[in-house]
């Protein structure tokens, strides 16, 4: 092969292999797959650095805060079933757990509001 049929078919290759996905288009892709249409429903997360951990320290400072929305108000044992379910479902998933540690997150919390959340893991 010349160099410049080489140069060629680097340009083609370029051209039609699609731009790899960012870590968070990445997840967000992942748990709308776990969390197809149902309730409650997945709106997306938030990245959050833990600031009680000093930044030397050899654990991870990030968390995953992962939000999600009831049609009505639930009662609080709908509630207690549905972070279960959800935490469940996460940890089962060896593409999220995997994508979560690749990206450095050592926690993940639900949150149906912006007042409190659950922690999962």
């Amino acid at each position: 092969m010349t160099v410049l049929n080489f140069k060629a078919t680097a340009a083609l290759l370029l051209l039609i292999t699609p731009p790899p996905m960012v870590a968070g288009e990445n997840l967000d892709l992942l748990m709308d797959n776990l969390f197809p249409e149902q309730q409650p429903t997945y709106i997306g997360f938030d990245s959050v650095a833990r600031e009680d951990i000093p930044a030397s320290s050899t654990f991870n400072r990030k968390y995953l805060i992962v939000d999600f929305r009831f049609e009505a108000a639930p009662a609080e044992e709908q509630l207690q079933a549905s972070v279960h379910k959800i935490c469940m479902t996460m940890i089962k998933s060896r593409d999220v757990i995997q994508s979560l540690s690749d990206s450095g997150y050592d926690m993940i919390a639900v949150a149906f509001d912006r007042r409190t959340q659950y922690d999962c893991l």
